[in-house]
């Protein structure tokens, strides 16, 4: 691999410049048309334009959890408790489905302020009234194992959603409100599980996908689990040095048949689609090394290391298939650490739809995958013309040259 310099990829993003609310509908937002080296810009409602009627379009239909939970201690100090992922039962339906106790990788904030004690939450939810306890269980080196356990047999999906907040970004300088508890979630939103909305899908209105219907483009949906690494800066001079963090994902056999009839005309909606699409094509390869594996799981620099397989997209996606077939499984589910470098030649996604990203992000280096060091005209046009930037910023399609 090429040492890549994080400050390459380093731009002025004035903090106005970075939109802090919705706008009041989700179409309306500007639509930067980077189409193979030409730049110009519409409104999001005229995106079926730029599609091909063949094309299929992915989605990430994750949906986000109100992962942020305050708790007080009885001398009135804050603890906030940010559930990061499911650790028993590590399966996030099984986990949100549980009724009396769950055990979660956190992160708190005010951690000093709590020596250990078990806290404590009073709720009321469907007219049952309840208290919410935590307890540490093991400390980590980036995050907490925390307890939870509630008596009155809710799920504890019903208890997120009664005493958890919507986990905005810290970049909006905010505490959640309420219009983030419909804005900051996609309509097609289903599996709960994010920390972090797939933004790029947030433009996404009915009206939209009537259009799309209506000129014959494919949609499909995928699901990964956004993590709170999203939001992790590169803090190495070198992105090499980096650590990613880890996501689950899952696909479906049926969106893995339609991917192999579409290739060639894959439009990813999001980053986290890319991560999710251009990871089946390693996780094919290693069933194809070895057809009994269990734990299927895409270290971060495996794209690099791996380029003497020589093995085709489509031979790839069809290891899955038997995989699953011989397995019994109508999905597909694995963890991926893949970071889209500069450098990576995309395997199965040919367009992108993303908002603009944070300078010197993991996100604006996959950009640069898909067109080079154009993302640096992109980001200026953008910035020249009044974008907005970030998770409720503006949208753009890339057709790369």
């Amino acid at each position: 691999m090429n040492k890549i310099n994080i400050n390459d990829f380093n731009y002025e993003l004035p903090d106005e410049r970075i939109a802090k609310f919705p706008l009041p509908q989700r179409d309306l937002s500007k639509l930067l048309i980077y189409d193979k080296g030409k730049i110009s810009h519409q409104s999001f409602s005229d995106l079926p334009n730029f599609l091909n009627s063949n094309s299929l379009l992915i989605f990430n239909n994750t949906k986000v959890v109100r992962a942020r939970i305050i708790f007080y201690k009885p001398t009135g100090a804050q603890i906030e408790i940010f559930c990061l992922e499911p650790v028993l039962p590590s399966n996030y339906e099984q986990n949100f489905a549980t009724t009396t106790e769950c055990i979660w990788n956190c992160t708190v904030g005010n951690l000093k302020k709590w020596k250990g004690e078990t806290l404590k939450k009073e709720f009321t939810c469907d007219n049952i009234h309840d208290e919410l306890s935590v307890e540490k269980i093991d400390v980590g080196y980036q995050s907490l194992k925390l307890k939870f356990s509630w008596k009155s047999g809710l799920s504890f999906a019903q208890i997120m959603d009664v005493c958890g907040k919507m986990p905005v970004p810290p970049y909006l300088k905010r505490e959640s409100q309420e219009i983030d508890s419909e804005r900051y979630q996609t309509i097609y939103s289903k599996p709960e599980g994010s920390v972090a909305a797939p933004t790029a899908g947030l433009h996404f209105s009915n009206n939209i996908f009537k259009i799309l219907k209506s000129k014959n483009i494919k949609t499909d949906e995928i699901t990964l689990h956004v993590g709170a690494g999203t939001f992790k800066p590169v803090k190495t001079e070198f992105v090499n040095e980096h650590v990613m963090h880890s996501e689950h994902f899952f696909v479906k056999k049926t969106s893995i048949q339609k991917i192999i009839k579409h290739l060639g005309n894959i439009t990813a909606v999001g980053t986290t689609s890319v991560r999710t699409l251009e990871s089946l094509y390693f996780a094919g390869c290693k069933i194809k090394q070895n057809k009994n594996i269990k734990n299927l799981n895409i270290q971060q620099f495996e794209p690099y290391e791996n380029n003497n397989l020589q093995m085709s997209v489509e031979e790839s996606l069809q290891a899955i298939l038997n995989y699953l077939d011989n397995n019994n499984l109508e999905e597909l589910t694995a963890t991926t650490q893949i970071m889209i470098l500069p450098e990576y030649k995309l395997k199965i996604v040919n367009q992108l739809i993303t908002n603009f990203h944070q300078p010197k992000s993991t996100l604006l280096l996959l950009v640069a995958a898909f067109i080079g060091n154009d993302w640096h005209k992109v980001y200026d046009y953008a910035l020249k013309n009044d974008f907005r930037f970030l998770s409720y910023g503006d949208s753009s399609i890339l057709i790369p040259k």
